[in-house]
């Protein structure tokens, strides 16, 4: 594989794991992606072997990020529907706000729902919080397994390949 496409390959990579920390681009896959085409490209078997580890990592990341936060929300009684409320919202605030609208209509849309719930701002914005923080935490899930993926990634293209 040449240099300029290898090159390509770690901007997909890194523009991935941008769009994890940045929910605008569907960052693990693209990444995943990324290291997919250098796979086929590369027609080794350290190719097939990173690709395989990626697969396992970010899959398994895929996995964690919606039973560990999902166990936190259950626990912390705020429900799914106010999850999706927010989510919804999060959506609209998207397009309605470009760029940080998701950031502004995603907690409101909990903290509303949940207000609605509970009848009053405190239990409601405890509610918010644990939502946030259940949110930040299947964010970092995903992203340490797009990042060790891509690690592995690094590694075989600098040391094996």
């Amino acid at each position: 594989m040449n240099t300029a496409m290898t090159v390509l390959v770690g901007v997909a990579i890194f523009v991935g794991i941008l769009g994890i920390v940045i929910p605008v681009l569907p960052g693990a896959i693209l990444s995943l992606a990324a290291i997919l085409v250098w796979a086929i490209v590369e027609r080794s078997a350290t190719g097939w072997i990173v690709l395989a580890a990626a697969v396992v990592l970010i899959g398994a990341s895929q996995v964690v990020k919606y039973i560990v936060p999902e166990r936190r929300l259950r626990e912390s009684g705020v429900p799914r529907r106010s999850m999706i409320i927010g989510v919804l919202l999060g959506i609209v605030g998207f397009f309605v706000i470009p760029v940080v609208g998701m950031f502004v209509g995603f907690p409101l849309g909990v903290y509303v729902s949940e207000r609605q719930r509970l009848k009053t701002h405190t239990a409601a914005w405890t509610s918010t919080k644990h939502a946030l923080r259940a949110t930040g935490l299947s964010i970092l899930i995903e992203f340490i397994g797009t990042a060790l993926a891509a690690a592995v990634w690094l590694v075989a293209v600098l040391f094996l390949v």
